[in-house]
């Protein structure tokens, strides 16, 4: 996750993180990014169930029963050895987490345990009672999905007023007080509506806007041919550029960020090298702490079914099941070559990313490499970089 507001506007800096020891447990949320230790943010997809049909779905989620998801029981032991290991966030995701009659119990319990408890959705089920609860359930952030106008986002979610129905649930997420931002998957499709959606985001006063790059997996995997160009990624970071600054001097409280191509953090470098030089060597201490991608590292994903993987996008890759064996123990203390691999990637990419002289920073996203080369070590296909070598 690249903190774009953080990195050009100097709301993050050095000294701030070092105060807290880099220790994620200690780290307020909006830092976790940078935390030194090995103790990851856990994605756990507690259903495959959704109430949509996504076409960029990483888990191909449908509104249907699904066998073998975690107990509610099963789902507190596991809770229970995230909080022992002292795991800061654990984020309920899907399919729906919304379509879990156990959610909020769940939440509270991870609350309870000194979890941080965050929400993955879609947004259209979170009426104002659902809204409410979600607040006195202690949950920290509420992650929406949005995916352009109405024409554009009813499209990618498979039914006809989708968008009303979300926009419904962010403003009644945003009316009892809970902290709610989107999340926008950039594409062929709605690139073109990211402007509108970003005069949505300073209209509606949502405070956090993330975007992500699309990654080859679930659904998403046959979408690669709709992934926006090197050119067209380019176009987007100086937009979003521009538009963090903009945001910044007009005092319009929306933090932006991107994530899934750790590229633009280099992008950003390479701005600050040509346009406000002193600060060059803040923001590389800065991308170092953060380390690039960081799945297998400060990023970890349990799916429904209790299988453990190196974040929510490796879903054909296990590690492990914690019904077999406590969460913890398959995380630290793996034998586990990919794992291993993946932890020290700068030493194991091929291709542009192991040439690259960034290569430390960014690592490139191994998802997308094996989709597009069948090598996992293999050069990312969305890195969008003309300066990079050497």
């Amino acid at each position: 996750m690249i903190g774009c507001t953080k990195l050009l506007c100097g709301t993050a800096t050095v000294s701030d993180i070092v105060k807290y020891g880099r220790r994620a447990h200690n780290l307020p949320p909006q830092m976790l990014q940078f935390s030194s230790d090995a103790t990851p943010i856990v994605v756990w997809n507690m259903t495959n169930r959704c109430n949509l049909s996504c076409q960029h779905c990483y888990i191909s989620a449908e509104d249907r029963e699904y066998a073998g998801e975690l107990t509610t029981e099963e789902a507190k032991a596991f809770i229970d050895d995230l909080a022992a290991m002292k795991v800061p966030v654990l984020l309920f995701s899907g399919g729906e987490p919304l379509v879990r009659s156990d959610l909020f119990e769940l939440g509270a319990y991870a609350r309870d345990r000194g979890i941080r408890p965050v929400i993955s959705t879609n947004g259209t089920l979170i009426t104002p009672p659902v809204a409410e609860r979600i607040r006195t359930t202690g949950f920290q952030y509420v992650g929406v999905s949005l995916d352009g106008n109405a024409e554009v986002h009813d499209r990618f979610r498979g039914r006809k007023d989708a968008f009303a129905e979300t926009i419904a649930g962010i403003r009644n997420s945003l009316a009892a007080g809970n902290k709610t931002g989107i999340r926008f998957t950039v594409n062929k499709l709605n690139y073109h509506t990211l402007p509108e959606v970003l005069d949505l985001v300073e209209r509606e006063k949502i405070p956090r806007f993330c975007l992500y790059h699309l990654v080859y997996a679930g659904r998403g995997r046959w979408m690669a041919d709709l992934d926006i160009s090197a050119e067209q990624k380019r176009q987007l970071i100086e937009f979003l550029i521009e538009k963090t600054q903009d945001f910044h001097r007009r005092g319009v409280e929306t933090e932006i960020l991107t994530t899934d191509n750790h590229a633009d953090g280099i992008y950003i470098l390479q701005y600050f090298e040509r346009h406000q030089p002193e600060r060059v060597n803040e923001v590389r201490q800065l991308l170092e702490m953060h380390g690039g991608c960081s799945a297998g590292q400060k990023m970890a994903n349990v799916d429904p079914q209790g299988y453990v993987h190196a974040c929510q996008f490796w879903g054909h890759k296990s590690l492990g099941n914690v019904r077999e064996r406590p969460f913890s123990q398959i995380w630290q203390h793996t034998q586990d070559e990919f794992l291993l691999k993946l932890r020290d990637k700068s030493s194991h990419v091929e291709g542009r990313c192991g040439e690259c002289r960034y290569k430390r920073l960014c690592g490139g996203c191994r998802i997308r490499a094996e989709a597009a080369t069948g090598n996992l070590w293999g050069e990312d296909p969305a890195c969008y970089l003309t300066d990079w070598k050497e």
